[in-house]
């Protein structure tokens, strides 16, 4: 049987070091407009600069939107730390997948997030959702991995977490230690939202 995979570039599948700079790269976002259409939306460019610079950020990173993992722990645990996280001196929480902007707005609502319905709104009031449908800053970020024969899926990024200051990675939590392609196992043990707090604790005191 024929397969049509390929090699993902090195540098995709190579995280990035703590202290270095993240990929500067639009996202296809969608933003509400004033319509009574039943998707008052229209499309909106933003740059990792727009979200990222000048704020420090947490970010945590996930394999897909309606996964089991991703939807029973990660987004929920971020999601009830938000407020904590704010008072560590967090600016915003991102949570980012090779998704589309449509996919992730789907998925936020089946997760109950509250919808931010103001116009210029970018989703939703508390975590972010992020599109990274075309991967972009997901192969920056050296975080590429593929799940081909084990999930089916194609080209995501590996589960990890991140406090992004200024666009510099101030911290960083891989899972495993490494990005793993074709990986049978999906760990879940240091990108938790629980995990975060404990760091910026330690950054707070």
């Amino acid at each position: 049987m024929k397969t049509f995979t390929s090699a993902l570039d090195k540098a995709w599948t190579t995280p990035v070091e703590e202290g270095g700079d993240i990929p500067n790269v639009v996202f296809k976002t969608r933003t509400r407009i004033e319509s009574d259409d039943e998707n008052p939306f229209d499309w909106k460019d933003l740059t990792s600069e727009d979200l990222f610079k000048g704020k420090r950020v947490v970010l945590f990173s996930l394999p897909g939107a309606f996964t089991p993992t991703c939807s029973s722990t990660h987004l929920p645990g971020y999601e009830a730390a938000y407020e904590e996280m704010k008072k560590l001196g967090v600016d915003d929480v991102y949570c980012l997948s090779v998704n589309d902007a449509f996919v992730m707005r789907s998925w936020g609502l089946k997760q109950g997030l509250t919808e931010d319905k103001t116009v210029g709104g970018l989703g939703f009031e508390k975590v972010q959702l992020l599109p990274d449908g075309a991967c972009q800053f997901t192969r920056g970020m050296g975080m590429s991995c593929v799940w081909d024969s084990e999930r089916g899926f194609g080209e995501r990024t590996w589960r990890y977490s991140a406090v992004i200051d200024d666009m510099k990675v101030e911290k960083l939590f891989v899972e495993g230690g490494e990005v793993v392609q074709n990986s049978g196992p999906d760990p879940f043990e240091v990108s938790d939202s629980g995990t975060m707090v404990d760091y910026l604790k330690s950054k707070s005191s």
